[in-house]
């Protein structure tokens, strides 16, 4: 149940996530250029109605994101479901993102820019410069993994439930809102990967190629950044 949880939870993700940045950038939305504050907004409510539907569904820790699951599994010690989760949350994301391209079916053909097109799937740099890239993915991902720490731990009173579903859409917004300009803030590799396959798959005019030479950055740094916010949490904190 576990997988099942973190598969539709992580689904329901990207849906509302891929979502809000689709009917800001295809031509003929509604929502056509609402803007960063509402994909940011959307992205963090996002999150929260993933982890709560995770949850219902039957995993408890309602992760959705593999570098999360590595700094459980480095902080516990115990690796055994990082593999599983990991597969279960990039095809949930796959899922959501191919809910994505069903839900604005018509409007792919009246956009133009590959970019846009891409952009609903996957993340991109403003500005392509590697450093700097990995800089911003491993620093947000780095204040994920710490914040959640925070807000789940027993010195902030341990929130649970709603309020702790809330407060990770906080962080989400957050980071989003503060350092998202530079890279997209995937600081997911499903929420980047499950998407990215999906935008190679399915038959978009004009959408361009899926930018795979940049798609190592969004599924390995956050797990670099994460894997070093979990032993800073576990040896140091």
């Amino acid at each position: 149940m576990e997988l099942v949880g973190e598969f539709f939870g992580t689904a329901v993700l990207i849906l509302l996530g891929d979502g809000v940045v689709a009917g800001v950038l295809l031509e003929k939305s509604k929502a056509k250029d609402g803007g960063w504050i509402a994909i940011t907004t959307a992205w963090a409510l996002a999150v929260c109605f993933g982890v709560l539907v995770a949850k219902a569904l039957g995993s408890p820790g309602a992760h959705l994101n593999p570098a999360v699951t590595l700094s459980v599994c480095i902080q516990s010690g115990d690796y055994f479901n990082f593999i599983p989760y990991s597969l279960a949350q990039i095809g949930g994301g796959a899922l959501g993102a191919f809910l994505v391209y069903l839900h604005y079916l018509p409007h792919w053909k009246e956009t133009k820019d590959p970019g846009k097109i891409l952009a609903v799937f996957s993340t991109e740099p403003a500005i392509k410069h590697t450093v700097s890239n990995v800089i911003s993915e491993g620093f947000g991902t780095f204040l994920l993994v710490l914040g959640i720490h925070a807000i789940f731990s027993p010195l902030n009173g341990g929130a649970t439930g709603i309020a702790g579903a809330g407060f990770v859409g906080l962080l989400v917004w957050a980071i989003g809102l503060s350092m998202g300009g530079t890279t997209g803030y995937a600081i997911n590799p499903a929420r980047d990967l499950g998407p990215r396959i999906i935008h190679s798959l399915v038959p978009i005019p004009n959408k361009g190629n899926s930018g795979w030479k940049y798609a190592w950055l969004p599924v390995f740094i956050p797990l670099a950044g994460a894997g070093i916010a979990a032993v800073v949490i576990k040896y140091l904190v």
